[in-house]
């Protein structure tokens, strides 16, 4: 007889393995029943703590986000520019470290408040240097919304770092719109170096920013 004793199943286990399956099958082939077999329960099992997938994956993103911010301090002396910087960075680089991490993330519900304490420091930081605070909401949200949509586009392209999906090879891109020699040469803009074009794409957030509000 199987002596062994597993781990209680919570909703912290639950998604833990919905993380580590989902870069194996991806969102789409992330199932209740997926996890209940990676987990050796019957399915049923699962619905004591999620109603459904929308409740898991608020849960799955709320972890990825408890680990994003894992260890991490701000720095009280950034600039909001410097703090935009830093949190967009650090988002992305977490999302890709998920097999369809953008898209778990967008429009899901964080089931606790762990965010408040860096929400709140942010707001503190950006109404200090000169934003009200619907400005300052504004500011945080659209760079949050670049980075979240870049991501998506980066992650349709590379589910996974260095893992390139078929259909898109931007030479045989520029052969087919050769008869478009603008908008075949903008393939490369498009859908190579990924990380240059994230940082310039932020930076023209930024800038646009300060010139809207009038801030340096």
């Amino acid at each position: 007889m199987n002596t062994e004793r597993r781990a209680p199943l919570d909703r912290k286990r639950v998604a833990d393995t919905a993380l580590k399956l989902l870069n194996e099958v991806g969102l789409d082939g992330l199932s209740l029943r997926a996890i209940a077999k990676e987990l050796d329960v019957k399915a049923p099992a699962l619905y004591w703590h999620f109603k459904d997938k929308q409740a898991l994956l608020d849960e799955m993103a709320t972890e990825m986000y408890r680990r994003m911010i894992a260890g991490t301090a701000l720095d009280p002396e950034d600039t909001w520019q410097e703090r935009l910087r830093k949190s967009n960075r650090g988002l992305r680089a977490s999302l890709l470290d998920y097999r369809d991490g953008a898209k778990v993330f967008s429009g899901s519900r964080f089931t606790g408040i762990e965010h408040a304490g860096q929400m709140e420091d942010n707001l503190r930081l950006f109404t200090a240097a000169g934003f009200t605070l619907d400005r300052a909401a504004r500011a945080t949200m659209t760079t949050y919304l670049f980075t979240l949509g870049f991501v998506t586009e980066e992650q349709g392209v590379e589910p996974l770092p260095g893992e390139r999906r078929e259909g898109y090879d931007v030479q045989e891109r520029a052969r087919l719109m050769a008869d478009y020699p603008l908008s075949a040469q903008a393939g490369a803009e498009i859908f190579e170096d990924f990380d240059q074009h994230f940082e310039e794409g932020l930076e023209l957030v930024i800038a646009g920013i300060a010139a809207r509000y009038r801030l340096g």
